[in-house]
């Protein structure tokens, strides 16, 4: 199930499922806020968004609350979290999926909002979407990319190809708006060749695999598993990536998957290519299916938009990448 596409004139809701809006400047605010109204769009704000306990989020029944709200309101056509953050997960079991998937609506959101994106596609089959958050659309430099892949994905009912940017850039800009570094994109790299077409999951590793064992974990069957990770273990994140992937492979439908995108580490992560390629080469269960690495999208900018629950399309041969969303 695709929800309506958002338009110019719509509403977007912002809601802090994870971490809550006060962690964001006021300079960010305004700067996204502005951002989002330039694109034609109508923006409120969730009524606990700005709620803030100890651990940096809110209380489950205000996230829950806000979300509820947000998708039983008719005015509201776009929902968009706040930022990520650590514990979306706990909300899962509280969610009125029955509400969702009676008001179908965009839900855009990444990192620790895998987690939800994912529950909500399993439990209702809405679609929804892994992509920029709130706090994003206050970078003032280098987001056009991302932008432009807002709108392919979430503003248009064209399937497109996600193009790699020209350059990329993984500094604190939300500290520094104006000391930015950018560095040139050498674009995806083939691991293992193939081709296929499939239904799209994944998302953060490490919170997707929050979901194993539960009953908010999507099949993996037929799918294109898009993966990325964030570099809070330092060094530790090349071990961390090599058991988390295990620990997916290890479900049982995970042999029926079609294929594997990996988004782009973070520079403290240390990992590198032949890392990268050294850990996939030990994973036989990827042995007989397309992969590839260093797309457009995790914890650097830009990042593309991309649907959970979509079809995605990639060929990778003769050092030549292509990667096409199909449907959204």
């Amino acid at each position: 199930m695709f929800p309506p596409k958002l338009r110019e004139g719509n509403e977007i809701r912002v809601v802090a499922p994870s971490s809550s809006l006060t962690i964001i400047s006021d300079e960010n605010k305004r700067a996204a806020l502005n951002r989002l109204r330039s694109l034609g769009f109508t923006v409120t704000f969730s009524k606990n968004a700005k709620e803030m306990d100890e651990s940096g989020s809110s209380s489950i029944e205000s996230r829950v609350k806000d979300l509820h709200e947000a998708f039983s309101d008719a005015n509201v056509k776009g929902i968009l979290a706040v930022i990520g953050g650590y514990n979306v997960n706990q909300i899962l079991k509280y969610l009125d999926y029955d509400l969702i998937r009676n008001n179908p609506k965009v839900l855009c959101g990444y990192s620790d909002i895998t987690a939800m994106s994912n529950a909500i596609y399993e439990k209702t089959g809405l679609v929804n979407y892994s992509g920029p958050v709130f706090a994003n659309f206050g970078m003032m430099k280098g987001f056009e990319h991302t932008l432009e892949y807002f709108k392919k994905c979430l503003m248009s009912e064209e399937p497109f190809e996600i193009v790699p940017s020209k350059e990329w850039s993984d500094d604190r800009w939300y500290i520094d708006q104006d000391r930015r570094n950018f560095m040139k994109n050498s674009g995806p790299y083939i691991i293992n060749d193939g081709r296929a077409e499939g239904t799209i999951i994944g998302g953060n590793l490490c919170t997707l695999n929050l979901l194993q064992g539960t009953e908010f974990m999507p099949s993996m069957r037929d799918t294109i598993v898009f993966l990325e990770d964030d570099d809070m273990e330092g060094k530790l994140t090349y071990s961390n990536f090599d058991r988390n992937l295990q620990s997916l492979l290890h479900l049982p439908d995970a042999q029926h998957m079609k294929g594997v995108v990996i988004g782009r580490f973070q520079k403290e992560s240390e990992m590198n290519r032949e890392k990268l390629v050294k850990i996939i080469r030990t994973k036989k269960e990827l042995g007989d299916i397309p992969v590839i690495a260093d797309v457009d999208f995790g914890h650097s900018s830009p990042m593309a938009t991309f649907p959970i629950g979509g079809i995605a399309r990639v060929s990778a041969k003769n050092n030549q990448t292509k990667l096409e969303i199909v449907r959204h």
